[in-house]
């Protein structure tokens, strides 16, 4: 079973990923908000795929504020966790706004929330779960 981190400082968005991930798409969900754990499951291998939040509101790393942007370029560039797929999430979607947070991040994909077609969603994840492979 592929296991899925999801990186959420909401706790409704976090059940939201969680309930979308775990019954339409029949992963393993692990919820966190800390850099910390997002780094060291990557590093373990322990995490096939990471859906990032961007605005993560009370995560730190080493004492200093972090957003989801400056943690996935941490994860892409680190040789042990650059090829863990990335894929962020945000409420702020504008247009362009996909073209410049990959960009910027280093992320594998995008996806805005509130997350509508769960279907689709579920079929994005398992495009990157595929490349991966």
């Amino acid at each position: 079973m592929k296991h899925i981190l999801v990186v959420e400082d909401d706790a409704v968005n976090a059940l939201l990923f969680r309930m979308i991930l775990e019954k339409r798409g029949g992963f393993r969900v692990t919820v966190t908000e800390s850099p910390d754990q997002v780094i060291a499951m990557a590093r373990d291998r322990t995490v096939d795929l990471v859906i990032m939040d961007i605005s993560l509101s009370h995560s730190r790393h080493h004492g200093a504020p972090v957003n989801g942007v400056d943690v996935c370029r941490l994860l892409k560039g680190d040789p042990a966790t650059a090829a863990t797929p990335v894929i962020l999430a945000t409420a702020h979607a504008m247009r362009g706004d996909a073209e410049s947070l990959l960009k910027d991040s280093g992320a594998d994909d995008y996806i805005a929330k509130p997350i509508v077609d769960h279907a689709a969603f579920v079929t994005q994840v398992r495009g990157h779960l595929r490349e991966a492979a």
